[in-house]
């Protein structure tokens, strides 16, 4: 049988349904590409294959073909005798079959595997110099350039080369150079192919936009490319080639930009469709002349920005496009703000603010037909796309939302933040303009307002505050919503006044949506971001009304037709960024209630609540200890009833809860060791501390206990969380004064659910496993006070149980610092730490001893293994593991000793060296320069 024929009957066979058909050819195909008729066998099949299946398999195992013979080498490939250099016959059919190639899904397939040797042969090594002077040739000889002759290679796919050949171009080839020359490469293709690609581009243009013309698929689709392939050419560098030709080039840009509509919905047949993209690509490339290359620009400016001022104006109808043309109004205020930026650029769109205010960026702002749309339909999405909903994401955009509203409320932050003319104060307190002489020195009573001050913030005054007297005129909750967008624009600006300067605008603007009785959700929402974001500027004397408007919008219910969830978790994102900038409430309680409250309506809620209690605990300290049982015995109650039947993975409410909960352990405690140190109101304390411990205890026991399956199996309990879980169980002990609380609050039980978990514990975070050994500790301390059940040794279990003693205490806490000694070099401190205590605190009784041996036993083989793997170089890890050895061979010296000499002769004497070792002063010495890991013996000991 011919080979391709071959090839081609396994290519179909590997579309099979069968999996078995498909193992077995690709196991053929993997064999047969040993041979070097391979690759020309998958070329000719994907340009002249039987169906389109076929030529996408051919073409797609031609792509991983090249990527594993140059991406692997010679040394990597599973093929060693394949040459990872590919050949030059090789290189020119894959050329040819690119320039013919149908349909355009194969054509992609196989433009990346040309990709992948360009990027290896011509960008890295300079060579395939043969590639552009064929490809020029390709093009000009091409279907629509070759003057009418016919040909058989497309534009379009000789094009789509051209631009796979620039794209490792659009960025610096090698960052670390302060002033990158332009590549070589790149000033070849330039000059080579882009040259006089650009003049038949102009004549594309000039017949493309001619009034009335029909738009030709094909004509709109090399235009898009070529000025696709023209932005990879100048994003960061400019070859000398394509400077001279700029002008004429953006001049046809805007031309194309001309040619598009944006007063009403069009219907996107294929070639508009490539016309407003290409628009949109025009708009890139002005962004990337104004930003990288004013030395060429500069000249430029007074005509591009006469186009984008008319794109721009177009914003008041965006209600009416589709989604390409939005964005390219949205890249019209981005050039706007790139050229603001410039100093040429200022002096040229300064004339035009007051236009651009009213006629571009305010109806952007605007709510309109479609948000109405959108709002109605599902107003969570609406404002999580033009609102940050995430508490962690308090300011900014969704980055992946690329709206002509983001772009236009940076436009004005922009302009608010640019300086207007000179000013002079005098002492009637009247200021009139001021030209100063060239080499005057600036007088100190000259002053220069910020556009924001003289323009943006006079012309937002204008829209009143929504109210029950003004609330029917059309347009005033609309338009304000536009107002509260503008504001978010000119944070920087405001951030840069006087306190009182916002504090006029808060209580004038902003606070009065919130007396409103039936002002938008919308807005308050906008509102509550709007405050979020001038923590900084907020003066005490309006905390109490800041905050009390906070918590109606926290509190707010939905109603029958509208969501209010957006509101209140922007309520409380606003709150979270209050807090993080040292403005708290006036009084926490209320805010507690509050949030208390609304947990447990709503799972990502909840999340969110569960958040920001954390925050407020770790923010409020002693202000919000003092409220902890309450805030606890409350939060336990919601927790309760919120747990699922399948606890894996935990759902993230649980996850936020019991993190939330960890947090108010650690800062009751904290304020406890306070409160007992000044001996005040200890009783009380103590009761409180009483309180969250059986608040705590319930809670574990509804998640570990309450689901105990028959047969004597353990609880379904999982890992997750168990670092919060071990602060809690931490909580409970500490809670305990006599042995009762012990039984009353079900400790042994619990601990019991707690060591299996750990015992099985792999998620090795810093962060998290401090609070497991913090409650290893607490767990042998309770144990020598009081004595706990199956601590040391668990009895058998009662029939029709199998009778195999389960897994104690003891033997559990054993498993996990045995696993953090061998895995995680920073917990060995505290493991080692652990390895004393465990051996020589707790009292053993001869029915135990031999559980006492078999840890010892685990622990020195756990200790040896890891020293074992250090032991070349002395380190700082060297004293604990020794040590932690030493502890072991006290308890059982011979059985010890036989551990160390198992595998090495003189593993004991060894052992003893180091030993002597690590108590001289030059081990000290050495150590003392050393770096400590960061959880040392600071920790452990």
């Amino acid at each position: 049988m011919d080979f391709a024929v071959r090839v081609a009957q396994l290519l179909s066979q590997t579309l099979s349904p069968d999996c078995n058909a498909v193992k077995t050819a690709a196991e053929a195909l993997d064999r047969l590409s040993l041979m070097p008729q391979f690759p020309f066998s998958l070329l000719s099949i994907a340009t002249g294959g039987e169906n389109e299946g076929q030529k996408m398999a051919a073409a797609t195992y031609f792509k991983n073909f090249t990527r594993r013979n140059i991406d692997g080498g010679i040394g990597s490939s599973p093929h060693p005798q394949q040459c990872s250099k590919v050949g030059k016959e090789l290189k020119d059919q894959l050329f040819l079959a690119l320039l013919q190639v149908q349909p355009p899904p194969v054509l992609k397939v196989l433009v990346e595997a040309f990709r992948i040797i360009v990027v290896a042969e011509f960008v890295d090594q300079n060579s395939w110099s043969e590639l552009v002077p064929d490809l020029r040739t390709a093009i000009q000889n091409s279907s629509l350039i070759s003057n009418g002759m016919a040909s058989q290679w497309s534009t379009i796919n000789a094009l789509t080369l051209l631009h796979a050949l620039l794209r490792p171009f659009q960025y610096f080839l090698n960052p670390k150079v302060a002033k990158e020359p332009v590549p070589v490469q790149l000033e070849l293709i330039a000059k080579e192919i882009l040259v006089p690609l650009l003049a038949v581009f102009h004549q594309f243009v000039e017949k493309a936009c001619k009034i009335n013309c029909t738009r030709e698929v094909n004509t709109e689709t090399a235009l898009l490319i070529v000025c696709k392939c023209m932005y990879f050419a100048v994003k960061s560098h400019m070859p000398s080639a394509l400077a001279p030709l700029l002008p004429v080039f953006c001049h046809d840009l805007i031309s194309i930009l001309g040619s598009l509509t944006f007063h009403s919905a069009t219907i996107l047949e294929e070639g508009y469709l490539m016309r407003l993209k290409t628009g949109k690509r025009s708009l890139q490339i002005f962004c990337a002349l104004v930003t990288r290359h004013r030395k060429y620009s500069d000249k430029l400016m007074p005509d591009m920005i006469n186009n984008v001022l008319g794109i721009a104006k177009c914003s008041s109808n965006i209600s009416k496009l589709d989604f390409v043309s939005e964005r390219i109004i949205s890249l019209a205020f981005d050039v706007i703000s790139h050229i603001l930026e410039t100093g040429p650029g200022w002096r040229l769109v300064s004339p035009h603010f007051s236009s651009l205010l009213d006629s571009a960026i305010f109806p952007a702002l605007v709510m309109n037909e479609k948000d109405i749309s959108e709002w109605e339909e599902d107003a969570d999405e609406f404002l999580r796309k033009n609102l940050p909903s995430d508490l962690e994401e308090v300011s900014g955009w969704r980055e992946d939302l690329f709206t002509a509203r983001k772009s236009a409320i940076n436009l004005l932050g922009v302009i608010s933040m640019s300086k207007g003319p000179p000013t002079r104060s005098s002492s009637n307190g009247s200021s009139a303009p001021s030209k100063r002489k060239k080499g005057e020195k600036s007088k100190q009573n000259n002053q220069r307002s910020s556009i924001g001050d003289l323009l943006v913030l006079p012309f937002l005054s204008k829209f009143p505050v929504p109210s029950e007297a003004n609330a029917i005129q059309s347009g005033v909750l609309n338009n304000y919503f536009g107002v509260l967008m503008a504001y978010g624009g000119q944070l920087d600006f405001l951030r840069e006044q006087e306190p009182r300067y916002t504090e006029t605008l808060v209580r004038t603007r902003l606070l009065p949506l919130y007396t409103f009785s039936v002002c938008q959700p919308y807005l308050v929402a906008t509102a509550n971001w709007v405050l979020g974001e001038l923590a900084s500027c907020l003066t005490e004397e309006m905390s109490t009304n800041v905050y009390s408007s906070l918590l109606k919008a926290l509190a707010m219910p939905d109603n029958r037709k509208t969501s209010c969830y957006p509101v209140r978790i922007s309520a409380a994102g606003a709150i979270a960024k209050l807090l993080e900038s040292d403005y708290p409430p006036p009084e926490w309680l209320p805010l507690l209630q509050v949030v208390i409250d609304r947990i447990g309506n709503d799972d990502e809620e909840s999340s969110v609540l569960f958040q920001l209690l954390s925050s407020m605990v770790e923010t409020g300290e002693e202000n919000v200890a003092v409220h902890i049982p309450y805030v606890v015995s409350s939060l336990v109650g919601a927790l309760s009833k919120c747990i699922p039947h399948d606890l894996e993975p935990w759902p993230q409410m649980l996850e936020k809860g019991f993190s939330a909960l960890a947090v108010m352990a650690q800062s009751w405690e904290s304020f406890l060791s306070e409160e007992f140190e000044q001996n005040e109101r200890t009783e009380k304390w103590a009761s409180c501390r009483a309180t969250i411990g059986r608040a705590f205890s319930s809670l574990l026991q509804h998640f570990w206990l309450a689901n105990i399956h028959p047969m004597g199996q353990e609880s379904g309990a999982t890992p997750s969380c168990i670092d919060n879980a071990s602060t809690l169980l931490c909580s409970i002990m500490l809670s305990v004064t006599e042995s009762n609380d012990i039984l009353e609050l079900k400790i042994s039980e619990l601990l019991i659910i707690w060591a299996d978990l750990i015992a099985r514990w792999h998620a090795w975070e810093e962060s998290e496993d401090m609070a497991v050994f913090e409650c290893i500790n607490e767990v042998v301390n309770l144990e020598s006070k009081y004595g706990l059940k199956d601590f040391i040794q668990r009895l058998v279990p009662s029939p029709p149980a199998p009778p195999v003693p389960r897994c104690s205490v003891f033997e559990g806490i054993g498993a996990f610092i045995s696993e953090a000694i061998l895995q995680y070099p920073s917990a060995t401190w505290r493991a080692c730490s652990s390895v004393h205590m465990l051996l020589h605190v707790p009292s053993y009784s001869s029915e135990t001893e031999g559980v006492k041996q078999a840890l010892a036993i685990t622990f020195s083989r756990a200790l040896l293994s890891r020293f074992r793997k250090i032991q070349d170089k002395p380190c700082s890890l060297w004293k604990p593991l020794l040590l932690a050895m030493s502890s072991c061979y006290l308890c059982y010296p011979e059985t010890v000793k036989g551990v160390l000499e198992k595998d090495e002769v003189e593993g004991f004497t060894n052992w003893a060296s180091n030993l002597c070792h690590i108590s001289s002063s030059s081990f000290e010495s050495a150590m003392s320069t050393e770096s400590e890991i960061s959880d040392g013996p600071r920790q452990g000991n």
